[in-house]
């Protein structure tokens, strides 16, 4: 009640906040006033000469404030320009993305374009993640390459990067065809709306049949030049270097009708590609400029990090001035390290650049305080529910007896509560993640979205994060007991030596499926070990008799061996008519009035089980060995 009236006045008092915790207090309290308690409902309000005669007679002081209003803060965050006038526009080279299934020979033709070997520093043969290119053709034309990786893990990256492109080529294998991971390509392409080249890689194998993958891209709505449609398609050999000038001339082609332009002018902006802490740079980026001319000592703000430009790197590692529209360039000077996908954009200062951040940092907050007022109104609206269910029946008592009777509810339910557990029995695996870049940690959580085996082991990631594994990443797996797994990154002599002397497992892997396949039979590892049967041997009951031993008849079956053998250190079932009746071990096993261990095929013999269990002519006897064998997590993560 004095809350009620508190909230509703606008008041509040820190003093009496332990106070107002004990509804019993006030109760008694209110008995030395003239307050009518039988005739106060629990929304009744209470005067101000009331609260303050209940405080003062409690010993304690009161004190009104009033509520502080909170200011709304202005919105300083940074937005995109406007569109630019077109008179200011100026060509720009297109931005393609390959994408395509894994294997396909998507680096290789990226080696063959940059006359480079990416594919050999790349682990496996199979690119870990985004990279951005710039290639210069003989004809003087420039190229901006992404290079996405076409492994299913690294799906969404890919997504990500046909929304920065201008155009894609879908690289397919003449012999393999359409693949699962060349359908998602297509799906990617066409939801960023981007018109698309097919290149047919390959086509000097043996097995090649370029027409069956031009057909098989119809099903998926993709119509190739020679079919009508609008599609061009050029037949390469990545390997040999066979037609690449043609699939450059028609990449070159088709952005000269798509009239691909960018305004060089103002403020930057642009999409992060890739980002990365280096041991030497701090945290680095990789992004392609979509407008503007970026610069040394540019401010630049993404997501919830800025930079000031300190140095500025082409794919070569070569030190650059500027970079123009289109242009891919490594960029060191960030305060922390931003997401891959960000948007880039230039602003005036550094002052205005923390403006931004702690509007973002503001905003952020402010959505999540709104998501917690909702789930905080939903828990009070079920209490106040509760509460009005629990008083219903306590409406014609006076207030001793409503004390009473929720004393006495309260109770019953703590003596009916069940203890706690101090450990939990649910089998789990906690796991800490660390990747060599955001967009590696990125794909490798993407693949963990996808676990569906918790009924089997739960799978708790209770950390994941960018750079080398360090000692508090080994505390933290020490505190949950949990393993922890590095892509691409290293962990120090001391950090393996810790590591070693607290138990704590580190594993770790420079490709993705193997980390994966690992973690697979981690998993497997928790699951308890499967009982398997085996079964030695067959008999059927010819004939039943009842032998007397002592006072007690056992009934006894006289069965002949069908197939294997009978081994009466086994377990024996019984089955009638298709339907197990009993299972366990034998009481005797004999052969004519002499006991035995092994009964073979076509032999007869006499046996009885430990349970007195009556047989019929025609029971089928299987004695059967049992063997433990591992389990396997049933999560089947795609690949």
């Amino acid at each position: 009640l004095l809350r009620q009236y508190l909230s509703k006045n606008g008041t509040s008092s820190s003093n009496t906040i332990s106070f107002f915790q004990h509804s019993d207090h006030i109760y008694e309290a209110l008995l030395n006033t003239n307050v009518d308690l039988d005739s106060l409902e629990p929304d009744s309000v209470l005067d101000e000469a009331w609260i303050k005669d209940i405080v003062k007679k409690s010993g304690m002081k009161y004190k009104f404030a009033k509520l502080k209003e909170e200011k709304i803060k202005e919105n300083k965050d940074a937005v995109k320009r406007p569109p630019a006038d077109p008179a200011l526009l100026t060509s720009r080279p297109p931005v393609v993305t390959i994408l395509g299934h894994v294997d396909h020979g998507k680096t290789t033709l990226l080696d063959s374009l940059r006359k480079t070997q990416v594919a050999a520093t790349e682990a496996g043969g199979i690119t870990q993640h985004i990279g951005a290119f710039l290639v210069h053709l003989p004809s003087g034309e420039k190229i901006t390459f992404l290079d996405t990786p076409g492994h299913a893990a690294f799906s969404a990256m890919r997504a990500r990067g046909t929304h920065v492109t201008d155009i894609v080529i879908l690289v397919v294998a003449a012999e393999d065809g359409v693949m699962r991971q060349t359908v998602e390509s297509i799906q990617h392409a066409k939801n960023a709306k981007v018109p698309m080249i097919v290149a047919i890689n390959k086509c000097d194998k043996p097995a090649a049949d370029p027409d069956r993958v031009k057909k098989e891209l119809l099903a998926h709505d993709v119509v190739c030049e020679e079919y009508g449609g609008d599609v061009q398609t050029v037949h390469i050999s990545a390997l040999k270097g066979d037609n690449l000038i043609a699939l450059a001339e028609a990449t070159v082609a088709l952005a000269e009708v798509l009239e691909l332009k960018a305004d060089c002018t103002g403020l930057v902006e642009g999409t992060i590609v890739e980002s990365r802490t280096d041991k030497g740079k701090g945290p680095v980026t990789t992004a392609i400029i979509q407008r503007g001319t970026l610069r040394k000592s540019c401010i630049l703000v993404a997501g919830k990090s800025w930079a000031k430009v300190r140095l500025m790197f082409d794919e070569n590692g070569s030190p650059m001035e500027t970079a123009s529209p289109s242009m891919p360039v490594e960029i060191v000077g960030w305060k922390e390290v931003p997401s891959a996908g960000e948007e880039i954009l230039e602003v005036e200062s550094e002052q205005r650049a923390r403006e931004v951040i702690e509007w973002r940092i503001y905003a952020e907050q402010q959505e999540k305080v709104k998501k917690d007022l909702e789930v905080i109104e939903a828990k009070q609206k079920e209490h106040q529910e509760a509460y009005k269910k629990e008083r219903e029946g306590l409406v014609n008592l006076t207030w001793k007896q409503r004390r009473a009777a929720l004393f006495k509810a309260r109770k019953h339910l703590m003596a009916n509560r069940p203890k706690e557990k101090v450990e939990s029995d649910k089998n789990m695996l906690p796991i800490i993640i660390k990747g060599d870049v955001d967009g590696s940690v990125e794909a490798i959580l993407n693949i963990l979205d996808t676990y569906d085996a918790d009924e089997e082991c739960e799978l708790d990631v209770i950390q994941f994060g960018v750079g080398d594994i360090g000692e508090s990443d080994i505390h933290l797996a020490e505190t949950f007991k949990g393993i922890i797994y590095g892509f691409n990154v290293n962990a120090s002599k001391s950090v393996q030596k810790l590591a070693a002397k607290k138990g704590i497992q580190i594993k770790m892997h420079n490709i993705i499926y193997r980390l994966v396949e690992d973690l697979q039979e981690e998993l497997s590892r928790t699951l308890p070990h499967a009982v398997e049967e085996h079964v030695l041997g067959e008999a059927i009951v010819l004939a039943t008799f009842d032998v007397t031993v002592g006072k007690n008849k056992i009934p006894v079956a006289g069965c002949r061996v069908q197939k294997g053998l009978l081994d009466r250190k086994m377990k024996f079932k019984l089955v009638r008519n298709g339907e197990m009746i009993w299972t366990g071990p034998l009481s005797s096993l004999k052969h004519h009035k002499d006991d035995i261990s092994v009964v073979k095929t076509g032999m007869d013999c006499g046996l009885n089980f430990e349970k007195n269990i009556a047989f019929e002519v025609g029971d089928e006897i299987v004695c059967f060995g049992e063997k433990e064998i591992e389990q396997k997590i049933s999560w089947d993560p795609g690949f």
